[in-house]
């Protein structure tokens, strides 16, 4: 649940606020999972404490490595998240190059149809994957804020 678990990090740790966003198979494009064409979607929030993003993630239909966590270890850490900011293309032939795994990537989740990632398995991450992020220059409406701007102050 992305409302209770950004309210979780708030109220226990003060960092926020959060924006999300829900990403469906109706606007994502080129979606990939484990290799092959797939079909999934996810809620996602994001925030920011001093200079470390923050992202929570709830998947919501379709297989993913989301939802791979989940039944196998529950909750926790994912994935460790590089914006690449010039050529993610080539970021993404860079590190498969190098011997990673592709396990999951998408396209066009920004709100003007913009924004890629893609998420990375290595053996020498010891179980922690690696995403390239090709962030959008829009983004979409968000599907929450919390706490608002002004809860945020008290």
């Amino acid at each position: 649940d992305i409302e209770a678990a950004a309210r979780t990090w708030w109220d226990v740790l003060r960092i926020g606020p959060w924006t999300a966003w829900e990403y469906t198979p109706a606007f994502l494009k080129e979606m990939t999972y484990g290799g092959e064409p797939a079909q999934f979607g996810l809620k996602h929030a994001l925030a920011w404490k001093d200079g470390v993003q923050f992202e929570l993630v709830q998947p919501t239909t379709g297989p993913s490595i989301f939802a791979d966590q989940l039944s196998r270890s529950g909750e926790g850490l994912n994935h460790i998240g590089i914006h690449v900011m010039e050529d993610h293309a080539r970021a993404v032939e860079e590190i498969l190059t190098s011997g990673f795994t592709c396990v999951q990537s998408a396209k066009g989740f920004g709100g003007d149809s913009g924004g890629t990632f893609a998420t990375f398995s290595s053996p020498q991450l010891n179980g922690i994957l690696l995403e390239l992020i090709g962030p959008p220059a829009v983004r979409r409406e968000p599907l929450i804020v919390y706490p608002l701007p002004e809860e945020a102050k008290k």
